[in-house]
């Protein structure tokens, strides 16, 4: 019987149980030295020095960030409907409205002519979402908002260490937000991380994690419960050293992947982009039912995963009724395969042979 493949896999060893070992014996728990230091060595290694503020989750990084830059009702954040819904509920919850552009076909980020379509006079700011780890186009999307006076924000969720000509994701916009959810491509157990560099940004999202206080009982804003456990920031710190040599790893597979796979659409990656691979996604062929695959995959004993097989304009509490064919057209033929540092050669070949047998041409 073949050994099972997971779509991910959580990388935690000795290292990361000996920091939580020495956060527990120290008794001090919350919002202490270890966060202070994993706000400091986060920003020297994945965001240029941006300043840092650690959260609870990357749901929590994109409310703050928000509320930080004082978007609230009345205003419209253009985002692309493509993305896992906190992007768009991030965006209701600061009391604004999200606005759904559609897609590039070849990265899935958000296609810069649609933003532009969609800019009007309640428009406040563009929350770009660098999905799957491959940078929107910033050129595009930068020269856009300087343009018309928006505000730009970045999804960098799935981006740790990505690049576009050179200059890390999270480092463009007026703020960005990182997500260090476990299957992220490095964890902290669950938590986020704002990044700017507008310092009345950064000490507003830090009152506000901090339920609107600098210091015990001197409330200065209504804030929220917002901070990062010192367990979760020690485990970061352990990540972030091996975080570039995961992201190599990432990028290796994704090309071996790539010379393997015969009949899917494989990720494209731009020029002048340094992709991570949060995801490893492909798109099935005309004629080919995705979700068949992803089953009789399951069957033999392959992981997958669908992202976003429901978009953010059709689901429930998030529904609007727009015209978006890409973004509808990629949500119903696109699954993850396995990528993570620990796969090996053998499994990953595995993987592409069953993947191709189940998208070969019939007929």
């Amino acid at each position: 019987m073949t050994n099972p493949v997971p779509q991910t896999l959580v990388t935690i060893g000795e290292a990361e149980r000996r920091a939580v070992d020495r956060v527990l014996r120290s008794g001090k728990l919350v919002q202490g030295e270890e966060v202070g230091a994993f706000e400091n060595e986060f920003s020297k290694a994945v965001v240029a020095d941006r300043s840092c503020v650690a959260v609870n989750s990357g749901t929590s990084a994109l409310h703050l960030g928000l509320l930080a830059a004082g978007i609230g009702p009345g205003d419209e954040v253009i985002v692309p409907s493509f993305t896992y819904a906190g992007t768009a509920n991030a965006v209701r919850l600061a009391g604004a409205k999200p606005v759904y552009c559609d897609i590039d076909e070849k990265t899935y980020c958000a296609a810069p002519e649609s933003v532009r379509a969609l800019i009007g006079p309640r428009t406040a700011a563009i929350l770009v979402v660098h999905l799957f780890g491959h940078p929107a186009d910033m050129d595009e999307l930068v020269s856009l908002a300087e343009g018309t006076g928006i505000a730009l924000f970045e999804d960098a969720c799935q981006a740790h260490g990505a690049t576009w000509r050179g200059r890390p994701v999270g480092s463009f916009g007026t703020f960005g937000a990182f997500s260090f959810y476990p299957t992220k491509n490095m964890t902290t157990g669950e938590g986020g991380m704002i990044v700017s560099g507008d310092r009345a940004l950064v000490e507003k999202a830090r009152l506000l994690r901090n339920q609107g206080a600098r210091k015990a009982y001197d409330h200065e804003i209504v804030g929220f419960n917002n901070r990062m456990t010192e367990t979760a920031a020690a485990i970061g710190r352990v990540q972030l050293q091996s975080l570039a040599g995961w992201n190599e790893q990432r990028r290796s597979i994704a090309k071996q992947y790539s010379a393997e796979l015969t009949n899917v659409r494989v990720p494209s990656v731009g020029p002048n982009v340094e992709h991570v691979f949060h995801q490893y996604s492909v798109r099935v062929p005309d004629g080919v039912d995705r979700d068949q695959v992803r089953e009789e995959l399951r069957n033999r004993q392959v992981g997958t995963g669908a992202y976003y097989p429901v978009p953010c304009h059709r689901l429930a509490p998030l529904r609007a009724p727009v015209d978006l064919p890409v973004t509808d057209a990629v949500s119903s033929t696109m699954f993850a395969l396995p990528i993570f540092p620990a796969l090996g050669r053998e499994d990953l070949l595995r993987v592409a042979r069953e993947v191709n047998e189940l998208t070969a041409p019939t007929g």
